[in-house]
């Protein structure tokens, strides 16, 4: 088992819950799998920053689910509206079979996801019926006013999805969860502070054919990524080669910016020699882990 399945190893063990039914005499009770759920904006943000860690996590036996708070119908230069909106619930879809994991895109326009009482119901109502013990998602301090008030609307709901009477109809969760915040750039209010950094490289192979299976957004030519790319070659292989390669790049950044995070969590020799990582930061809300849990 490589380093990074023992400390993802380690995290399941350290959040597993019991379950409720009873063992026979001097027999150990069953464990309840890990059960994570993890919000992006738009349908591929939450593949982008954590696909790498569900595909551990899965691969661990954790129950893993991708939720995207808006369809996506925007994020093109030549597709829009329900067109759009389909083929993106397709990719993210054939993303999540990759993955191993469950995944849900809510029908929300892009670029009109507000912090409403509707939307915190939504939100919570997805983790209650998830019974998450971890959820992941933007910080409230994004370049995207998607990725903000999803990042809102999951600090708004932190502590009422264990409140037994705010939506009834859902079971609260059994305890409250850890919440984690995906790494980003963003400076100002104040800088992302991970918490834990996991090298993914066992199964970076997984990122990788997720991304490659949402050409709507790193493969078109009028893709987001497509048009707003310095250099991007015109050739369509060569264009798809060029777009993935810089989703690598960014994950080897993470791996390369914190590594001294890496080297404190997995002993020197192995953290300088991973290459690619996913960073997360532990929400004030929520229940507050400890790094050595984590």
């Amino acid at each position: 088992m490589t380093r990074t399945a023992t400390i993802l190893t380690g995290l399941l063990a350290s959040l597993t819950i019991l379950s409720a039914q009873s063992a026979p005499p001097g027999a150990q009770p069953p464990a309840r799998p890990l059960r994570v759920i993890a919000f992006g904006a738009h349908p591929d943000d939450a593949e982008l920053k954590a696909s790498g860690v569900a595909a551990l996590w899965a691969a661990e036996g954790a129950k893993v689910k991708f939720v995207a708070m808006t369809n996506g119908d925007v994020g093109h230069f030549a597709m829009a509206g329900g067109p759009l909106a389909k083929r993106r619930k397709a990719e993210v879809a054939e993303c999540a079979r990759i993955l191993g994991i469950e995944n849900e895109v809510l029908d929300i326009h892009d670029g009109e996801l507000v912090p409403s009482l509707e939307n915190r119901k939504k939100m919570a109502r997805l983790i209650r019926d998830w019974q998450a013990d971890i959820v992941l998602g933007h910080r409230p301090y994004d370049y995207h006013a998607d990725h903000r008030y999803t990042g809102v609307l999951m600090d708004d709901a932190a502590v009422l999805v264990v409140a037994p009477f705010f939506v009834p109809d859902t079971p609260p969760t059994r305890r409250n969860p850890v919440f984690l915040y995906y790494s980003d750039a963003f400076q100002d209010p104040k800088p992302f502070n991970p918490t834990v950094v996991v090298g993914i490289d066992g199964l970076a192979d997984k990122k990788w054919q997720c991304v490659s299976a949402m050409p709507s957004q790193f493969g078109d030519k009028d893709s987001w990524q497509g048009r707003t790319l310095p250099g991007v070659p015109e050739g369509d292989r060569e264009r798809e080669a060029y777009l993935l390669d810089q989703v690598k790049k960014r994950s080897a950044g993470v791996a390369d910016q914190y590594r001294e995070r890496l080297i404190a969590l997995y002993g020197r020799e192995r953290g300088q020699a991973v290459k690619y990582a996913e960073a997360f930061q532990l929400s004030q809300y929520g229940r507050q882990a400890s790094v050595e849990e984590l």
